[in-house]
């Protein structure tokens, strides 16, 4: 009650945030008499003067008013459109760093180029996000066009550039692109071995259009850059054979909707033994012992395939592949597969090829990629239902943006069948009504099947229509654009991120490309004049008619896609109408509706076709959706929780790996690593305080053989009196710093510095992708810990951070001995090996192929690597036991004496 009374008189967090930036509004609004006065080429000359005062110590803020007048006047001259008042409110909450919530129609797309413009004016570079390479080559150049004017460059980021093009693109003011590829890129930068490959520049500002979508729907998923590891097709045919039976028998298998898990009963685990036997697949013990733990992996997700995943719903079969369709947008996802094994599952269970297993190279999630911008804002029509994770996970805010014109749009109360086939008759009623009177429809659907269900239907009335779904994806732009013509009937999967505005009456531009073919030139002209006469007239007819009709025909579990659908109707103050029809068999209603709600139901003795209507049902399932919601986000707050470990070592590597990059000269760090590495092998093999009697000398000196390429008399070192470990040490490090030095200035020391860096590089890459490989292992079996009274994440935290000091030691320890015990040819050095490009990745866009090092077994690993060009000669021989040919060692090469020091240092000190 209280928070009542105070928001009456203070009024919300949010109202006091619109006051404070709408009261900037009339500075802007009174430049704009003076703006229209300048001459095109004096309007532009603003760009310059603006980075003057930046430089001269100005801020963005003190810049906003002007920058934003400014571009208000560009849109106005090059695209025909002046900012409203609230885009400028818009445009400041972006600026701030913020989510600018903004209903559909109102022109999210231009409000970006406010602040887009402003902080481009820094030289540091700006990106924006959508979610699909058509939108991001549309507002390229539809808003590229204000940029270009204002003397700003624009580039895009799409699938299928090279990198010439990518770098191109990233250099240039202001960048167009997908979550995807900006992601991808980050990735693949990582897996550069010079500097002058990478395609980004150090990040500075990044505004994320369609913001849900991408940084909650799509972050459920990490990016991962793999390559081909084992192949186990056959094994995943064989094991659907024998689940396929199984699953039969409802008895053999429990399954938890709500979770999305299923698990074999004891009688499915007994009967699935038994079939695995009669196939030959189990050799030896039960199912359950260690050695067969990659069948039971394999037998899990067939079994979760089958009971879990439907055709059509959760995926389509097309071209010989299993195509995953978002829950969300309804849109397929090509190249995206599911990870660990359970799209092999599924396409052996659909019949079509079996594609290779992956292992992980690089991944990172799409929470931990937008971190990395040091300021990100998002705008979209639906953010306030995830305000509370996207303050927690990204800290931002979230601001709603009053509309331009109020909505006149009337959302009807829900109404509740007690069986799907009278929902459905229900709603083909509604729809034949509606069209009689010219109004359009837009039927909203949760899956291709139930689409094509009401699709049937509609055929079955004789009723013409449209379905927009992962089948008809390439007609979806012409589908949308002429949505709102009188008495246009479109079936949908969920609508979000579609970027397209339903007009009401239909689009005239979208006519006349279609008739013509062009989108410019006089045919495109005179059809457009043709079809804006026709549009108009239907447009008042549609009106007139009561706007768009949105029909829900099932909730969705996010009251947010729910919003977004509704939020088609209505745009920029037109009529419009919203009404959702569900059933007690709606899986929203089965899995998560309380038993309540249907006794309710059933006690009210509905009659067939009767359906319960009331304000109360809206809240009951209100609240059935926020624990969803709230599920769901605790699911994602959890793996991030586990990514959150992954990604500070992320950070950790990558920063050094490019520190390396940037280095001219890493013999330092390979000297330190030589002497870690060989203080490491005494240490196991000379215990603390243990008596010369108990040290591993032979294992010692077989490790420095074998390890180290030297042939030392370890063993008769522990004869002599009063030796301790650190002399064994340091004998140990005299003799391979002489070895190391002797190699140095035989070969020459150029060449030697571009080996050391090339081959750190590759061994660096080498021990961080078995690293990634042993922390996915880690993460799958870590839950288990649960059952021991332990948590988890503290237990995956403790030995994460064990692991990675073992991928450091094991990194000096291989750096160490191939460049002791390296032989190179300098006469014809191998160029830099570059990665290959392969179709397969777990999101949706191309991955990179495994950076391949020919025989990783072997001590001495591959051909060395190295910057093309024309290779150092050989030096004369430097014997490390001869000092007079000590002078022919290079200056930075170790000194011969064995010191450790630089030769510049030492011996060759002038």
């Amino acid at each position: 009650m209280f928070g009542r009374i105070a928001r009456a008189i203070f009024g919300t967090a949010n109202d006091r945030a619109l006051k404070g930036l709408q009261g900037r509004v009339p500075e802007i609004n009174a430049l704009e008499p003076t703006l229209a006065a300048l001459s095109d080429e004096a309007l532009q000359a603003r760009t310059a003067e603006f980075r003057d005062r930046l430089a001269k110590g100005a801020t963005l803020d003190d810049l906003l008013p002007d920058a934003f007048a400014t571009v208000r006047e560009a849109a106005k001259r090059v695209l025909g459109l002046r900012h409203f008042d609230v885009q400028m409110v818009g445009g400041m909450v972006l600026h701030a760093g913020k989510i600018a919530e903004m209903k559909t129609g109102e022109g999210k797309t231009l409000v970006a180029t406010l602040p887009v413009y402003l902080n481009a004016l820094t030289g540091r570079g700006v990106h924006v996000v959508t979610v699909n390479d058509y939108l991001a080559r549309r507002d390229a150049e539809w808003m590229g066009r204000i940029y270009r004017f204002l003397g700003l460059s624009t580039g895009i980021i799409v699938h299928g550039l090279t990198d010439e093009e990518r770098r191109a693109a990233y250099a240039a003011d202001v960048t167009y692109g997908t979550n995807n590829e900006f992601g991808f890129d980050y990735l693949r930068d990582n897996m550069k071995y010079r500097l002058e490959e990478m395609v980004q520049r150090d990040f500075n500002f990044a505004i994320v259009d369609e913001v849900d979508s991408i940084l909650i729907d799509e972050a459920r998923t990490p990016l991962i850059i793999s390559g081909p590891s084992e192949d186990s097709s056959d094994l995943y045919r064989r094991v659907d054979e024998v689940v396929k039976v199984l699953v039969a028998d409802k008895a053999t298998y429990d399954k938890d909707e709500k979770q999305r898990t299923a698990n074999l009963t004891e009688e499915g685990s007994e009967r699935v033994e038994e079939a695995l036997r009669q196939a030959g697949l189990l050799e030896e013990g039960n199912l359950y012992d260690f050695h067969n733990v990659t069948l039971v992996h394999h037998v899990n997700q067939s079994l979760r395939a089958h009971v879990l995943f439907a055709r059509d719903v959760d995926y389509i079969v097309r071209d010989d592949k299993v195509v995953i369709i978002d829950e969300f947008t309804g849109r397929m996802m090509e190249g995206r597969r599911y990870s660990d094994g359970l799209h092999q599952a599924l396409e052996a269970k659909e019949h079509v090829t079996v594609q290779p297993e992956n292992q992980t190279l690089a991944s990172i999630t799409f929470q931990n990629y937008f971190r990395l911008y040091p300021k990100l804002a998002g705008m979209t029509g639906t953010a306030s239902t995830e305000a509370d994770e996207f303050a927690e996970i990204y800290r931002l805010d979230v601001v709603e943006i009053p509309t331009n014109v109020p909505v006149a749009r009337k959302d009807d109360d829900d109404e509740v069948y007690r069986s799907a086939r009278e929902k459905y008759d229900s709603v083909i009623t509604l729809i034949e009504e509606a069209r009689t009177r010219g109004q359009p429809l837009l039927v909203g659907t949760t899956s291709i099947e139930k689409s094509e269900l009401i699709s049937e239907l509609l055929k079955q009335r004789k009723i013409p229509h449209n379905v927009l779904n992962a089948r008809y994806h390439e007609q979806e732009a012409e589908i949308i654009a002429q949505a709102g013509g009188p008495g246009a009937v479109t079936i949908a999967t969920n609508m979000a991120g579609r970027g397209t505005d339903i007009k009401l009456g239909g689009n005239a531009e979208a006519l006349a490309r279609q008739e013509t073919g062009q989108s410019d030139g006089p045919d495109y002209e005179a059809a457009l004049a043709r079809h804006k006469v026709a549009v108009e007239a239907a447009q008042e007819r549609v009106k007139q008619a009561g706007g768009l009709f949105v029909i829900g025909t099932e909730r969705h579990e996010s009251r947010r896609i729910d919003n977004q659908l509704r939020g088609r109707s209505g745009r920029q103050g037109d009529p419009g109408n919203s009404r959702f029809f569900l059933s007690l068999e709606d899986d929203l209603m089965r899995i998560f509706g309380s038993d309540r709600m249907g006794g309710m139901l059933q006690k009210l003795g509905l009659k067939e076709g009767e359906a319960i209507v009331h304000p109360w049902i809206n809240r009951a399932l209100e609240k059935a959706q926020k624990k969803v919601e709230a599920r769901n986000f605790d699911t994602r707050k959890n793996l991030l929780k586990y990514d959150d470990v992954m990604n500070d070592q992320r950070r950790e590597v990558y920063a050094q790996r490019k520190a390396f990059m940037k280095s001219e000269d890493v013999s330092e760090t390979i000297a330190e690593m030589r002497r870690e590495s060989i203080a490491d092998m005494v240490d196991r093999a000379i215990p603390e305080n243990a008596y010369p009697e108990q040290w591993d000398l032979e294992g010692l000196a077989q490790k420095v053989r074998e390890g180290l390429g030297l042939d030392l008399p370890v063993q008769d070192w522990a004869k002599e009196e009063g030796i301790d470990e650190t002399q064994v040490r340091e004998r140990i490090e005299t003799a391979a710093e002489r070895h190391y030095a002797a190699k140095v200035a035989n070969f020459g020391a150029d060449l030697m510095r571009m080996v050391e860096k090339s081959l750190l590089l590759q061994i660096f890459d080498a021990v961080w992708k078995e690293h990634l490989l042993a922390l996915d292992h880690l993460r799958q079996g870590i839950g288990l810990r649960a059952y021991g009274q332990r948590d988890p994440l503290n237990e995956y935290k403790s030995e994460a951070f064990g692991l990675f000091n073992g991928m450091l030691a094991e990194l000096r320890e291989r750096v160490t001995s191939v460049l002791l015990r390296i032989e190179l040819q300098p006469d014809a050095p191998p160029p830099m090996p570059e990665p290959v490009r392969v179709m397969d990745m777990r999101h949706p866009e191309p991955a990179m192929a495994e950076l391949e090092m020919a025989g990783e077994g072997d001590p001495g690993y591959a051909p060395v690597p190295m910057a093309t060009g024309e290779a150092p000669r050989r030096a004369e021989a430097v014997d490390p036991a001869d000092p007079t040919t000590w002078s022919r060692t290079a200056r930075n090469a170790p000194c011969p004496c064995g010191s450790g020091k630089k030769y510049k240092h030492c011996h060759g000190r002038a």
